[in-house]
């Protein structure tokens, strides 16, 4: 098996590839992310890797998520760097649709500000989060990159796969 070929084929591809602008590109991708609200979130460190499933809200350019905890804090206490998958059901080749984005994951104080005004756009009511003892983490997710497999960019000239950095 030849890794290096495999792994660099969409870079070896990227120069030929018909692309969105990027204002566009965005506006794709924020209608996808706000079209659904569940990703798989891989953390990981050394060699532990866990992927999750798990509920996300998309704001002020972030992704929020609330966890009560699990084996993922593995992974984020020592390494920041998240990837997220979002995607539809595989129906065929001609209808795939996909967002991989790679973030920097920060665990958001417990009752802060930024906390509460994240409770607050769930409509979450502070009180029922103070009665949680321990309180419920929350996850705030800035992306970096993105990769967007939508087989729906053909019929407008671009090709499916597109890649944007934030």
């Amino acid at each position: 098996m030849d890794y290096k070929k495999a792994q660099n084929y969409w870079k070896e591809k990227a120069a030929a590839l018909v692309k969105m602008d990027a204002e566009t590109l965005k506006e794709k991708i924020e209608e996808y992310i706000s079209a659904n609200n569940t990703c798989a979130l891989a953390t990981g460190t050394d060699d532990f890797i866990r992927n999750t499933p798990i509920e996300y809200s998309y704001h002020d350019g972030c992704f929020w998520m609330f966890s009560e905890g699990g084996e993922k804090f593995i992974g984020l206490e020592k390494n920041p760097n998240v990837c997220i998958a979002i995607f539809d059901k595989y129906t065929g080749f001609g209808s795939l649709k996909g967002l991989q984005v790679m973030g920097c994951a920060s665990v958001v104080e417990s009752f802060s500000d930024e906390y509460n005004a994240h409770a607050a756009a769930k409509k979450i009511p502070l009180a029922a989060l103070q009665k949680l003892n321990p309180p419920m983490n929350l996850l705030k997710i800035q992306p970096v990159s993105a990769d967007f497999l939508n087989s729906d960019f053909k019929r407008d000239g671009y090709d499916s796969r597109q890649h944007f950095e934030f």
